[in-house]
């Protein structure tokens, strides 16, 4: 690997960092409104991090280097590491205890928009703390969404977006400039998170709360400012309804919610990988709400509220919880994991293996199977009317491998550290799927990852870091081809 290429990167990672340092700024005046003496900690924090990120900024200044692929991966692998750094540097100095593993822990949960957490007694928390929390959700959401539309096709390891499948001709997207893209996939983000907010403020919530859990209902991130999650709001079905319209909007590709909104292109909606979201959510919801309606005589309306809730939760990997659903019963508990490997759609907030994937996947076993009866047939695999390219099959393919052997990995990790083992599959599995919550009494629903040993929290961050960026992007630093000249 070049220096140049290195020193570049670093730059850029620095000059991001004195952003999110600036961001601080927005905690520290509502601890200051709110007469908290932790205001302090993020203006301290701020000056800290964005000085020192000055000051690598100036020492990294020069010749931009070749805009390549490896330049991309390690770009990417530093600006998430410094904007987990960054985010953990108010939360070790803060007036809550927190340990290095914690705030690292917490920091990284933050910014994949996971959702684990590691606190206990948010309710009591610094409001200033709260929020930096979910301010983090909701910057790594647009982070996210920018990941999967515009970094990892670009890579060629995932990802796929309406203006990838529409024309192979890059000069032919539905945007002309990118400019445009980048303003109104903000505007909408932004819109959409302010939309939540009224939404949850007329359905109940106080002004603090619908705020911050606007900011991680869009994000599709899920945390939230009490230890009961959404259960604090477990009887407002209306709170719940609304979440889980805006999580289910989150998790749809938001270059084709860019296109509907901007251009009125209603045939955007026909991506196929919507309707296999849509699809899938569909049956876990129904068939979840009609088994506990038979099984625990639960009124169908509650029902079918609370897996409605839980259930676009879980798939579209935001980690909020208005109930135990490991307590609904072995069915639930089974489809709630099951439900931890699909994901949204490809360019939202949301992580898991993502529907195009799964649409993707299908259609090769499909051809596979036929070509079994007929071994001389040649068949496309198609996404729609589109033919897919080899690039993208090869990068599902390696994707579903490499997903298949880290969390193998992880999951054996994971118990050398002394978790039982439906603790440590599951925790394996939501980390690497950034949904959040596992299974089990620890790292349940009703429970946190504070109990968990910290060397187990280091092995969460990577998976959950790894997961986010979508595995190969970071398998493909630690190659030895990757650092050769």
């Amino acid at each position: 690997m070049q220096y140049l290429a290195i020193r570049a990167a670093l730059h850029i990672a620095a000059m991001f960092a004195i952003y999110l340092s600036a961001a601080m700024l927005v905690p520290a005046a509502v601890d200051l409104y709110y007469g908290n003496d932790d205001w302090r900690v993020f203006a301290f924090s701020a000056l800290f991090t964005g000085g020192l990120a000055f000051g690598v900024s100036l020492a990294t200044q020069g010749r931009a280097p070749v805009i390549s692929s490896r330049f991309g991966f390690l770009v990417v692998n530093l600006l998430w590491l410094t904007a987990c750094a960054v985010g953990a540097v108010p939360m070790i100095a803060s007036s809550v205890e927190f340990s290095l593993s914690d705030a690292v822990f917490e920091s990284v949960s933050g910014v994949t928009a996971t959702g684990a957490t590691v606190i206990v007694g948010l309710d009591g928390m610094p409001p200033g703390l709260l929020l930096w929390r979910s301010i983090l959700q909701w910057i790594g959401g647009l982070g996210v969404i920018a990941l999967g539309l515009f970094v990892l096709p670009f890579l060629n390891v995932g990802g796929v977006s309406y203006f990838r499948i529409e024309s192979s001709d890059i000069e032919d997207r539905p945007f002309d400039r990118f400019s445009t893209f980048a303003v109104g996939l903000v505007s909408i983000y932004a819109l959409l998170t302010l939309a939540c907010a009224v939404a949850y403020a007329a359905a109940g919530m106080r002004t603090f709360d619908a705020l911050n859990h606007a900011m991680t209902t869009v994000a599709t991130a899920g945390f939230s400012t009490h230890d009961a999650s959404m259960g604090h709001y477990g009887d407002n079905s209306a709170i719940l309804w609304v979440g889980t319209l805006f999580m289910f909007i989150g998790a749809l590709p938001f270059s084709i919610l860019i296109l509907f909104a901007v251009r009125g292109r209603l045939d955007a909606l026909r991506d196929p990988q919507i309707r296999v979201f849509a699809g899938y959510v569909v049956v876990f919801v129904l068939a979840v709400a009609i088994y506990m309606r038979v099984a625990n005589d639960q009124p169908f309306f509650d029902a079918l509220t609370h897996a409605a809730f839980n259930f676009v939760s879980i798939i579209t990997t935001t980690g909020y919880a208005s109930d135990d659903y490991s307590q609904w019963g072995p069915f639930a508990v089974a489809a709630a994991f099951v439900a931890m490997f699909l994901g949204g759609c490809s360019g939202s907030t949301t992580g898991g293996i993502k529907a195009y994937r799964f649409l993707i996947l299908f259609k090769l076993l499909a051809n596979g199977l036929r070509r079994f009866v007929y071994p001389s047939t040649v068949v496309t695999v198609r996404y729609g009317d589109r033919p897919v390219e080899d690039d993208l099959q090869r990068a599902v393919v390696l994707f579903m491998s490499a997903f298949l052997v880290i969390w193998a990995l992880i999951i054996l990790m994971l118990a050398a550290t002394g978790l039982d083992f439906v603790t440590a599959i599951s925790a394996a599995l939501t980390g690497l799927t950034n949904v959040g919550p596992g299974l089990g009494p620890i790292v349940g629903p009703a429970g946190t990852f504070a109990p968990v040993p910290d060397i187990a929290k280091w092995i969460m961050a990577l998976a959950m870091l790894m997961g986010r960026l979508e595995i190969l992007a970071v398998l493909v630093i630690f190659t030895p081809v990757f650092w050769e000249r």
